[in-house]
């Protein structure tokens, strides 16, 4: 585990310790990617320059050589955290061919190895017309409710995204809207909820139902390989199977 930016301090009683966002990276996905690079690629060099792109140093470098990679691309401060952990002859300060975007699921046909989980801090029902966030990019077109949500431009949730894309809570895809404040953004959830105080909110994963860090960089101007940097580096990480 690794520890970002913690967001605000405090909590409600009735949400878990842990209330900014999740950098979620899944062992199974980057095994099979590294697996599908290296039958096409047997000596691929593969990119882990930027702590594994936000994934990691130590754990996308053991997942790699265990998957049979020779060469390990690093920057500086990745070469000396390495340093004696793995044989110095597979660290590469530099290559015109290093592989990232398929290894990291950034790339068609492979599966994102990141996904950007957050939770619901409170909900609050507006009225026609009123607005939402400092500047008010945003009002309501109808009576509605809004879920305040953890994850702002501190942890990667790109000020750009607020009113251009969506998350998934409960099940159903709802907007950012308003504003991207530095560790919140809002989220409307339509006249009659199914969201609930606590409830899990995906920013994006490789479920069928989305999003997918696509929609983040079209809407953004960041590439997907900035986007995976950006929220692997500012936020909290679990590793699961």
């Amino acid at each position: 585990m690794t520890s970002g930016n913690p967001g605000r301090p405090g909590r409600a009683p009735d949400l878990p310790d842990r209330v900014s966002p999740t950098a979620v990276i899944s062992r199974s996905a980057l095994r099979l990617n590294l697996r599908a690079v290296l039958s096409t690629q047997p000596d691929a060099a593969i990119d882990v320059r930027a702590d594994g792109w936000g994934h990691g140093l130590g754990f996308v470098a053991q997942t790699a050589l265990e998957s049979g990679v020779r060469a390990l691309i690093v920057d500086e401060e990745g070469r000396r955290e390495l340093d004696g952990v793995v044989p110095a002859a597979v660290l590469v300060s530099g290559s015109p061919s290093a592989i990232g975007d398929p290894v990291y699921g950034l790339s068609a046909g492979f599966i994102p190895v990141l996904s950007l989980r957050g939770r619901v801090l409170s909900l609050k029902e507006l009225k026609t017309g009123e607005a939402v966030s400092y500047g008010y990019t945003f009002r309501t077109p109808r009576d509605t409710v809004i879920a305040l949500v953890t994850g702002g431009y501190a942890q990667g949730v790109l000020r750009a995204l607020g009113n251009a894309v969506t998350v998934r809570i409960a099940g159903e895809r709802h907007p950012i809207v308003g504003r991207v404040a530095m560790d919140v953004c809002v989220v409307d959830v339509g006249p009659r909820p199914r969201v609930r105080r606590g409830d899990e909110v995906t920013f994006f994963d490789d479920s069928p139902e989305g999003p997918a860090v696509a929609e983040w960089a079209a809407a953004g101007g960041l590439t997907p390989a900035e986007i995976a940097c950006a929220v692997g580096l500012r936020n909290h990480r679990e590793y699961v199977a």
